[in-house]
């Protein structure tokens, strides 16, 4: 068993080494899509709406019309794509939790806030919770583990297995709203408008429905850990380092008066029904509540882990988190350079009408199979986790599959926070099997401290049992989810 499954590994990793790196792929598709526009103009192809309001045809972009929207409008293509301010905004909040160290301080807290029994369920619902993050979660939550786990008595490389499967396979789960989720509400939003201009995706659109997944998740994580891995392996191993951070105690009250006050504001703003962070007519739905919301992520981690800092010691004055600042927006730099040729594909596509073209042929041909929404979005979230073996970053998948299926199912009467939830689903799932995930080496390193002969294909065996019944889990509940016609989110 053991060497087929490392056959198949090695496989898989020689055949997502031939793909270019994400951003070297938006790089080629736009390429390919400027071909395709061009192709596909001179073959005449159109399609009607199926309520007969228009029919479209396919834009050449290298046409004069074609390349001069590109040489204008590069620049706004980037600036004003709707993944973009929201990511920043939040980050710039979260980095300064994250290096004050409050942030590695609740996560070891919580963690270390249980007993043997229930050590699993708190180490996997942790670890969910800890992408809030981005990269937290693995090089807290993960480390932690083991040594958490080797003090219980229990296998440490059952809880590093018990941590990746929360933090990476978790993915989608969580109680907070996250960078995720302003980065693919907005990616959504932008595929959905090139059919219906008027769609705007929140970036609560799944809260609902990830809150609940958070609580599914980590038990399934859990029982996997309990049942099957730790009989699996042996708990004998050598101690090893790993620093375990702990909440420095003024701070840590600063920052729960700090929640109270915040908390108070928010609901002094949403009880009476003029409040001023109500809608009109006193409506939840499309307030400034729920607009501001990466606006109030980011001023609360980021006043939160401020008082942290100061009375912790680990800024002097106040202008001494300015680094921290910067820090965390060069941890970005990549992601912005990703976003820049995604925002350029994403405005191609949209332009080329190659979108709307697929979409409407697609929806008609869905129609035909007649096939429920639940069934459809089934099978997307088995397609998406196929295609997560191959291209590992979420974002750029997203970017890549968002305006084909967001449209095309649109069209079928499938809502985008529907099919954005079972992509997240199918996303999450595959993380931890694949190497070309970023973390996959890093978690073989961490698992290496305890057990020395731990590899790639060891790391693969492991995590396969936590992959499929997550997979299997997480899409019946989805499925469960829409057939009974419960809100995935707030709006």
């Amino acid at each position: 068993m053991g060497s087929r499954l490392l056959t198949l590994l090695d496989r898989l990793e020689a055949a997502g080494n031939r793909l270019p790196s994400p951003t070297w792929l938006f790089v080629w598709l736009c390429g390919i899509v400027l071909l395709l526009s061009a192709l596909v103009s001179l073959t005449g192809w159109s399609a009607t709406y199926p309520d007969g309001s228009r029919t479209v045809s396919a834009v050449n972009l290298l046409s004069a019309f074609g390349l001069r929207k590109i040489l204008t409008d590069t620049v706004t293509n980037f600036t004003g794509f709707a993944p973009v301010g929201p990511v920043i905004v939040a980050m710039l909040g979260l980095g300064l939790a994250e290096r004050s160290g409050l942030l590695g301080g609740l996560l070891a807290a919580l963690v270390q806030l249980t007993r043997r029994r229930g050590l699993p369920f708190i180490v996997a619902f942790a670890a969910v919770l800890s992408h809030v993050a981005l990269d937290a979660g693995y090089v807290v939550v993960i480390p932690l583990a083991g040594l958490l786990f080797h003090r219980a008595g229990l296998p440490p490389v059952a809880g590093i297995a018990c941590a990746f499967a929360g933090v990476s396979g978790g993915y989608a789960a969580n109680l907070l709203i996250s960078p995720a989720d302003a980065m693919l509400a907005g990616i959504t939003t932008e595929a959905a408008r090139t059919v219906a201009p008027a769609v705007t995706v929140a970036i609560t659109a799944n809260y609902w429905f990830m809150a609940a997944s958070a609580f599914l998740v980590a038990g399934i994580i859990a029982l996997v850990t309990q049942r099957l891995v730790i009989p699996r392996l042996s708990a004998t191993a050598a101690e090893a380092e790993v620093h375990v951070e702990r909440l420095h105690p003024e701070g840590a009250r600063a920052v729960a008066a700090w929640t109270v006050l915040l908390a108070g504001f928010c609901l002094a703003g949403l009880w009476p029904l003029d409040g001023f962070l109500r809608g009109e007519d006193g409506s939840l739905l499309k307030s400034p509540l729920l607009s501001s919301i990466v606006v109030l992520v980011a001023v609360y981690f980021g006043v939160a882990g401020l008082l942290y800092g100061r009375l912790a010691g680990v800024w002097a004055k106040a202008a001494d988190c300015v680094p921290a600042l910067e820090d965390t927006l060069r941890l970005l730099a990549g992601y912005l350079v990703l976003m820049f040729f995604a925002a350029q594909f994403v405005a191609w596509f949209k332009w080329s009408q190659l979108g709307e073209l697929l979409a409407i042929t697609g929806a008609s041909g869905l129609r035909t199979l007649d096939l429920s929404p639940v069934l459809l979005l089934v099978g997307f979230v088995l397609l998406t986790a196929l295609v997560d073996l191959f291209i590992g970053s979420a974002s750029a998948k997203w970017a890549l599959m968002a305006p084909v299926f967001v449209p095309m199912f649109l069209l079928a009467g499938v809502a985008p926070e529907a099919t954005q939830a079972a992509y997240r689903v199918g996303d999450s799932t595959a993380n931890i099997i694949t190497p070309l995930m970023p973390y996959f080496a890093m978690v073989v390193a961490f698992a290496q401290r305890w057990q020395k002969d731990t590899g790639i294909g060891t790391l693969m065996a492991l995590m396969l049992p936590y992959s499929i019944a997550l997979l299997l889990a997480w899409t019946a509940f989805l499925a469960l989810w829409l057939g009974m016609g419960w809100p995935l989110g707030p709006q």
